[in-house]
């Protein structure tokens, strides 16, 4: 495990990442996604894909990298870039889950390959309109007391910072992004995914230029348990890198 010390907007970022196999002429990058880290995404592909440089990132605020900041997720794509230049790193292809999935896009690489990606905002459903429309209600009378009986379990637990950034970024509108993005994408969704639904994947293969989406079974962690699959489904989409 190394560390990389990275300045934006007036904050210090002390992010931690990993580096197998640093000899490789090519490589990937691996975002996490929202409350993860980057030691489930190396579970997953830590053994395969030996032709690569694995980059394996802590996002701001997650696993061992610091955040004292509200971040925007076009903050996490800076903070991103900034690390990427300064271990001197240009990847091929960025692996990005849920809310990786988001700060991938944005970089734009030569290669994307998104897992059950956020950034299309659906209906939400009935459970949880109410309990949004009840958590308002009583806000006023409990204030932030309240909010670990009404947080998601993304959210639960978090700093200030990081509960604020959150609020910022889980309901982001992604269409516009999605659609302007020109690198070649491969979706990989799992079929019972309930965080990020099925028809989201299906949206956003119809937003984007150039992509094609796969399914596999599981759910918002299908890559878990379907990692020989997902990899050789990665393995025939990064054949011309």
């Amino acid at each position: 495990m190394a560390h990389k010390r990275i300045r934006y907007n007036e904050h210090t970022f002390d992010l931690s990442y990993d580096l197998l196999n640093p000899s490789a002429v090519k490589s990937l990058l691996f975002l996490h996604g929202w409350g993860s880290n980057k030691e489930l995404m190396r579970r997953a592909f830590g053994g395969r894909l030996k032709e690569f440089c694995h980059i394996y990132l802590d996002l701001p605020g997650f696993g061992k990298s610091s955040s004292d900041a509200i971040l925007t997720t076009h903050d996490y794509a800076a903070i991103v870039s900034a690390f990427l230049e300064a271990v001197g790193r240009s990847p091929d292809a960025i692996v990005g889950h849920s809310f990786g999935g988001k700060v991938a896009t944005l970089l734009q690489p030569p290669r994307l390959i998104l897992l059950s990606s956020a950034g299309i905002v659906l209906p939400k459903p009935l459970g949880v309109r109410a309990k949004i429309a009840l958590f308002k209600l009583l806000k006023p009378f409990g204030g932030d007391a309240l909010r670990r009986f009404f947080v998601s379990a993304d959210a639960a637990g978090m700093p200030d910072t990081m509960y604020e950034t959150f609020k910022r970024v889980v309901d982001e509108d992604f269409s516009s992004t999605f659609a302007a993005c020109g690198s070649p994408t491969l979706l990989c969704w799992g079929e019972g995914d309930r965080a990020t639904p099925p028809e989201a994947g299906r949206r956003i293969e119809a937003l984007m230029p150039d992509a094609r989406l796969r399914f596999f079974e599981g759910d918002h962690y299908f890559f878990l348990s379907r990692e020989e699959e997902v990899t050789e489904a990665m393995e025939a989409f990064l054949e011309t890198v």
